[in-house]
């Protein structure tokens, strides 16, 4: 048997709307990393609305694709955010 953890998941802005919710969560394999997430999202999640590149922040600091993920870690969606 694999061991999983468990992520907190929040979404903002247009994402939030996307998602039909702000929160939510998901299980991935012990080694998994944010890129792992995010496909996990796409995949089975409903998720495939989202872009190819997307910005993460993993406990409240931004984070690259290969970021390596922990039980109980906090991991935001950003969309772009446009203005001027």
């Amino acid at each position: 048997m694999t061991e999983r953890i468990s992520i907190r998941t929040l979404f903002f802005g247009v994402y939030g709307e996307l998602a039909r919710g702000r929160e939510g969560s998901a299980e991935l394999a012990v080694d998994s990393t944010v890129e792992d997430l995010v496909e996990t999202l796409r995949g089975g999640g409903g998720f495939d609305w989202l872009p190819e590149r997307v910005v993460i922040a993993v406990n409240q600091s931004y984070a690259e694709s290969g970021t390596p993920l922990a039980d109980g870690d906090e991991v935001a969606l950003i969309p772009p955010v446009a203005g001027g």
